[in-house]
């Protein structure tokens, strides 16, 4: 009989499943290019390095979004 598949395999295998944008754009330069399934096996393994240069792209935005001190004006009180 089969054994239960542990969380890492689902999770493994849900991520070789699901669409992304990396997997559109691998898609898309095999279709136009006719890359041969080394390539497409390179461009494959690139995708969770890909994710990380988008990840560090929004971290990089959201702290130089937060580090912008907004001040209020001020008013003088008599």
């Amino acid at each position: 009989m089969n054994e239960p598949e542990t969380s890492e395999e689902k999770a493994a295998t849900q991520a070789t499943r699901e669409r992304c944008l990396c997997q559109e754009v691998v898609d898309r330069l095999e279709f136009l290019l006719g890359v041969s399934p080394t390539v497409r096996e390179h461009l494959l393994n690139s995708r969770v390095e890909f994710l990380k240069a988008v990840r560090s792209a929004l971290d990089e935005r959201i702290d130089r979004l937060s580090s912008v001190s907004r001040r209020g004006s001020k008013i003088s009180v008599e």
